[in-house]
């Protein structure tokens, strides 16, 4: 008797102990029909095998990266943009910053060892991300400039078919997201728009080459990219008015760039690196749960102190808080305060009217503007449906998630088989390159299984997802401070949160690790 099962490697293998340790034996069921005195006549061969990843960000590079080194090497990333990046080739706005330290801000396998500052500018994150992709080769695979505009998952042959941009075609075996949370700018829902005569432009978009000097600029929001931005244009400009809609907790950091004595310390010493991310780490570890209501009560005194240096008392209160710490993402800077000491600045608190030809209209009155730049964020909610994807029965993933993005541990969701996302719902906390670190790991030893076991579609159980997400909506009300209505930036349509990891990092972990069985599964004709 004698079988041709898919598998990973092109040789026979001799006995239940080899099949065992590949992990074929039990699983498979057409290897499992066969007794003992058969297990040599068995042929591994490497199934046709082929996976598409959307995106050369951060998430797309590390599955590249990681791909290979699982031997996978039959996978394409496909980046809509001129560059590699994501979401630090699209923010190049001037100050445009890291958030978490940045010695934490590296791959685990590639660390960094000679960032210039503690929270490094994009350029040099842009610059670590290339590296990546020059060291591991991961070029030949990536094609730039090629959107996909839609992915239906088809049913009779088990595989994927993409249309992109260009007008081509794609049929994955398997599809990786890694578009993220940070892919869709939102822009405000004002009328005229379109008929600002000036120049115009989000800062998830700059316009490059744009000359500021000089100019009458308005600023619409003062979230993340604004209070990174804002500083390093405001002694070019000839006035600076900025629209304010909330006011945000900024606290201040210590971000002196480091001396040559301590890069010196951090490349020669091998453990010096490794320190300063365990400690970075455990201190990130203990704040994002936001259950600590001392780290809390603290972080809003320091932003306290941050506004102090604001020498008006009018603007110092206009732009102080009235909701608790950490019911919006929590900012950090040591130069965005004393922007509005500068005679040429204004802040304005009245809702935007309307964009007229000539500027922005608040309160009733038209401030003159050369150039509006909006920085009003992303539309964070929407994950992998700002592309149109379809899965089993022809469900759109619009009409799934007409709620709200949904899915299992942030990374795959109920009736779109062989579907992973990356940064997906849901996992929004700490170092996100850990946890794409994280979720690489858990697709790529699915992606290996299957190969290893000659399983063509995995499709999640729906009750392990509901479960899981019932769960987790239980966790997330824990939250005391995401439960404000300052905490609107966190939900989807029906209102629960669809950003957030409620958790730590080693939880996640864990919950990856401990994940069985959550799959229904089809076996190679």
């Amino acid at each position: 008797m004698s079988r041709i099962l898919r598998a990973l490697i092109a040789r026979p293998t001799q006995d239940e102990h080899t099949l065992r340790h590949r992990g074929f034996c039990i699983h498979n069921p057409l290897i499992a029909k066969l007794p003992a005195s058969q297990y040599d006549k068995v042929i591994l061969v490497a199934p046709t095998l082929s996976i598409i990843i959307i995106g050369a960000g951060p998430g797309g590079i590390c599955t590249g990266i990681q791909l290979q080194k699982a031997g996978i090497t039959d996978f394409t990333i496909l980046e809509a943009a001129p560059g590699i990046g994501g979401t630090w080739w699209h923010n190049r706005y001037p100050g445009a910053e890291c958030d978490v330290p940045s010695h934490l801000y590296s791959f685990s396998f590639e660390p960094k060892r000679d960032w210039t500052r503690p929270y490094a500018r994009q350029p040099e994150i842009l610059g670590y991300m290339q590296h990546c992709v020059d060291k591991y080769d991961l070029m030949p695979h990536i094609e730039l400039n090629t959107r996909v505009d839609s992915a239906r998952w088809q049913q009779e042959n088990r595989h994927w078919s993409l249309t992109l941009s260009n007008g081509n075609t794609r049929q994955p075996k398997f599809l990786i997201s890694g578009v993220g949370m940070f892919c869709d700018p939102s822009w405000p829902d004002v009328p005229g728009i379109d008929t600002f005569e000036g120049t115009s432009f989000h800062t998830g978009d700059w316009k490059d080459g744009h000359d500021l000097r000089g100019e009458h600029v308005a600023v619409i929001g003062t979230a993340a990219s604004a209070v990174q931005m804002l500083p390093e244009i405001v002694d070019d400009v000839a006035s600076l008015t900025v629209y304010q809609r909330t006011p945000q907790w900024v606290t201040p950091k210590e971000d002196a760039p480091y001396s040559d004595e301590q890069l010196k310390h951090f490349e020669e010493d091998p453990d010096a690196l490794n320190h300063s991310r365990a400690h970075i780490r455990s201190g990130l570890e203990t704040f994002i749960t936001f259950s600590d209501q001392e780290i809390l009560r603290k972080a809003q005194a320091a932003g306290l102190r941050n506004l102090e240096i604001v020498e008006d008392p009018s603007t110092r209160r206009k732009l102080t808080p009235d909701w608790d710490f950490g019911c919006r993402r929590p900012l950090s800077s040591n130069t965005f305060y004393p922007v509005f000491n500068q005679e040429h600045v204004t802040l304005v608190t009245d809702a935007v009217e309307t964009i007229a030809p000539d500027g922005v209209k608040a309160g009733g009155q038209v401030n003159r503007a050369d150039t509006i730049i909006y920085a009003t964020g992303f539309a964070t909610t929407r994950y992998l449906s700002v592309i149109d994807v379809y899965g089993e029965d022809g469900q759109s993933i619009h009409d799934a998630w007409v709620d709200g993005a949904v899915a299992y541990l942030g990374i795959t969701t109920t009736g779109f088989p062989n579907l992973f996302m990356l940064y997906g719902p849901n996992t929004n906390n700490g170092s996100i390159l850990e946890m794409i670190e994280h979720q690489v790991g858990y697709i790529v030893d699915h992606i290996t299984r299957c190969l290893g076991q000659g399983i063509e579609v995995l499709s999640l159980k729906r009750e392990r997802m509901q479960d899981y997400n019932q769960s987790l909506q239980q966790d997330l009300d824990n939250v005391h401070v995401w439960q404000g209505a300052c905490g609107g930036y966190y939900r989807g349509n029906g209102g629960y949160i669809v950003t957030q990891w409620p958790h730590t990092m080693d939880e996640y972990s864990r919950r990856l690790i401990d994940d069985v069985d959550s799959f229904n599964e089809l076996y190679s004709h």
